[in-house]
């Protein structure tokens, strides 16, 4: 049946805002990432007179502030729309990203990663709440791979456009640039994305809806579970990868830095363009007629198990080896990313709850975060090499995808009380 010029408009609406999803996690992932550029300038360190106590403290308070928001802003995600909520946490965290380059005492630093924490919360739990509302269930794969291209290649660009500014400027330039650039987001998200602020007539009705799936239907679902293992298995192998591939490369591969960050951005890039084509061949799957449920879980597997060949590089005499299964092995873990991220959080979650859910799952990601930066320094510390650490990602992922297989099934789903509830929601 050939479309009209308004569905064919409202289709290019739906594909340009979630472009504007994906560039607003990227800069995201941009404004968290490029401290790491500033706590390795020693003009940085030397001006707050840091320790590497003080550096540490740094680091967690993002984590700490992101992790603990993530439910509060999944709820108002699910009560309060998107448009606004989302545009007002964008501006206040990109204000303290500027401020950043501002502040010149160690507790105000703190401050300002403490803000940016909460006010980046509302991004993944606000972005699955659209998709949601937006997309059926044979475009997930594609819109949450094209989401999830945002967060792999925020890392991949965050630390060279740091490191690029403290260099040719300075750490104060950096924070500033960032944070001042990121705001020019706000003008095409307020111009294309439709007010979905509701009424207090619509407030009380998404209210209503939202209680008939409940915190403890919520948190006594194995599916919510099962989608919390798999979030942590899958994050603890890219924040690795974030935290310490760069590190691994140099000190047991020999590579330059500068080397060493071009096969970063290498693997970044691959997971995050695997993800997105393997979003597509899922979908293009089930609206072939194929189970959903059954062909996510299958593209979920195979990225755990593919993501395993991590251990070959540890284990590889040449370093043209080492490099090749490096980034394939994250690469792979890109059939994962999307089809695991719209089974936990968007196909056997109630329509109503998703906000909730994405936020409650987001609290075992960023546990992972925390978890595979310092198990990770410590098993480097006690076998003084990198093969055990990566057989603790082996020992992850064969979790996760046991977890898949195992836990995502569609009656053990959280329950809605009132059933009406699902179908009224828009």
């Amino acid at each position: 049946m050939e479309t009209t010029q308004p569905e064919r408009n409202a289709t290019a609406g739906r594909w340009s805002v979630l472009a504007l999803l994906a560039l607003g996690v990227l800069i995201s992932f941009v404004d968290r990432t490029s401290i790491s550029s500033a706590l390795a300038d020693p003009g940085f360190i030397h001006g707050f007179d840091l320790s590497s106590v003080d550096r540490g403290w740094i680091n967690a308070a993002f984590f700490w502030s992101y992790g603990v928001f993530q439910v509060p802003m999944g709820w108002v995600a699910d009560r309060y729309g998107v448009k606004w909520p989302y545009a007002v946490c964008f501006a206040l965290w990109c204000i303290a990203t500027t401020l950043m380059g501002a502040v010149t005492a160690l507790e105000s630093l703190i401050l300002m990663r403490l803000i940016v924490g909460v006010t980046e919360a509302i991004v993944i739990p606000a972005s699955y709440r659209w998709i949601r509302n937006n997309f059926d269930e044979s475009q997930n794969g594609l819109a949450v791979g094209i989401l999830a291209m945002g967060n792999k290649f925020g890392p991949a660009f965050g630390a060279p456009v740091g490191a690029w500014f403290i260099v040719n400027y300075s750490w104060q330039m950096m924070f500033i640039v960032t944070g001042l650039v990121g705001l020019l987001w706000l003008v095409p998200w307020l111009l294309l994305v439709r007010n979905d602020f509701p009424s207090r007539a619509a407030l009380k009705k998404a209210s209503s809806n939202a209680r008939t799936v409940s915190l403890s239907s919520i948190l006594s679902s194995p599916v919510v579970w099962g989608g919390m293992i798999t979030n942590f298995c899958y994050g603890y192998f890219t924040f690795y990868c974030m935290t310490w591939m760069p590190s691994y490369l140099v000190e047991q591969r020999g590579l330059s830095l500068e080397r060493s960050g071009v096969y970063t951005f290498f693997s970044f890039a691959g997971i995050a363009i695997v993800a997105a084509v393997a979003g597509w061949a899922a979908d293009r799957i089930v609206a072939a007629g194929y189970n959903a449920i059954l062909v996510r879980k299958s593209f979920t597997i195979a990225g755990f198990v593919g993501g395993c060949t991590v251990l070959l590089g540890a284990y590889a005499h040449s370093l043209e080896g080492a490099l090749f299964w490096n980034v394939l092995s994250l690469s792979l873990l890109g059939l994962t990313t999307a089809n695991n991220l719209v089974l936990s959080r968007l196909t056997l979650i109630p329509k109503q709850a998703i906000g909730l859910v994405t936020g409650v799952q987001q609290v075992a990601t960023s546990l992972a975060g925390g978890v595979a930066a310092s198990l990770s320094g410590w098993l480097l510390h006690v076998s003084h090499n990198y093969v055990l650490p990566m057989m603790v990602i082996l020992v992850f992922l064969l979790i996760g995808a046991t977890a898949t297989a195992v836990l995502f099934r569609p009656e053990w789903a959280p329950k809605v009380s009132d059933p009406k509830a699902s179908l009224q929601e828009a």
